[in-house]
């Protein structure tokens, strides 16, 4: 059994379905974890020439917001490592299912970790957001390449703390893409007219969301608008990341 149980912390939102979304990821890694235990208790036991098979407790993973919870997220984490300790887990490992580096991961989320080691004697890892898992690209490019257009926009939400664009930018760089932002400049229609300028014809616009929301349906009401004002170019919207085995494998991949 591994020694480590996870917590998975969103933003936390009003529309249900982004807590779903996160619930259908905690156990989709959750089924990742027990394939991967699996394995390496398999390689194992070749390498030391036994066929002994043995039941393993399921990996313990949690979900818990930052925002619009019942209770602050220390007071969670203290919850869940006091569970985890009662089944025999040692340590916590908190991955933040943001995709940009901004004032939550900075800030918000260490300080609540910070408050939850007052309380709780076990060991306590941050790893890093979700976002900066190198594995996380070639999810994106894929979906990037099922759209015939030479053009590409990576549209992100965008953030006021310093230096999250670069975040936004690095990745639109490996996808062959310019960024574009929700909540801050440059905006999906200066970037649209940017590349009509450079003559583009078919532009593929990719939300560098990881659920539907609000903004998502938002975001799919402007790119209608937005193709009935540029009548000459063809405009294709894809879908946000989603909570799928491919994301948990990111995810997996990321903490190792």
């Amino acid at each position: 059994m591994s020694s480590s149980a996870y917590l998975l912390v969103y933003h936390g939102s009003r529309d249900p379905r982004p807590e779903q979304a996160v619930r259908t990821l905690a156990n989709l890694f959750r089924q990742q974890l027990k394939i991967n235990e699996s394995l390496v208790s398999v390689h194992q036991s070749i390498n030391n020439v036994t066929a002994v098979l043995t039941q393993s407790q399921d990996p313990f993973v949690e979900v818990a917001s930052l925002e619009l919870s019942a209770i602050p997220l220390h007071q969670n984490i203290i919850k869940f490592s006091h569970q985890a300790t009662t089944l025999g887990f040692t340590q916590l490992q908190i991955i933040p299912l943001f995709l940009l580096p901004g004032v939550h991961v900075k800030e918000d989320i260490p300080k609540e970790i910070t408050l939850a080691k007052q309380n709780s004697e076990m060991h306590i890892d941050l790893k890093s957001h979700l976002g900066a898992y190198p594995d996380l690209i070639p999810l994106l490019r894929q979906q990037f390449e099922t759209f015939s257009a030479s053009s590409r926009i990576l549209l992100s939400h965008g953030s006021r703390y310093l230096g999250s664009s670069h975040a936004v930018e690095a990745v639109s760089y490996q996808l062959d893409a310019i960024p574009a932002y929700w909540s801050v400049a440059p905006s999906l229609e200066t970037q649209i007219q940017a590349l009509i300028e450079q003559k583009a014809q078919k532009i593929a616009i990719l939300p560098y969301f990881l659920f539907s929301g609000g903004i998502t349906e938002a975001i799919a009401q402007q790119v209608q608008q937005l193709q009935q004002t540029y009548p000459q170019i063809q405009l294709y919207l894809g879908e946000p990341i989603n909570a799928t085995h491919a994301l948990a494998q990111v995810i997996l991949q990321g903490i190792q």
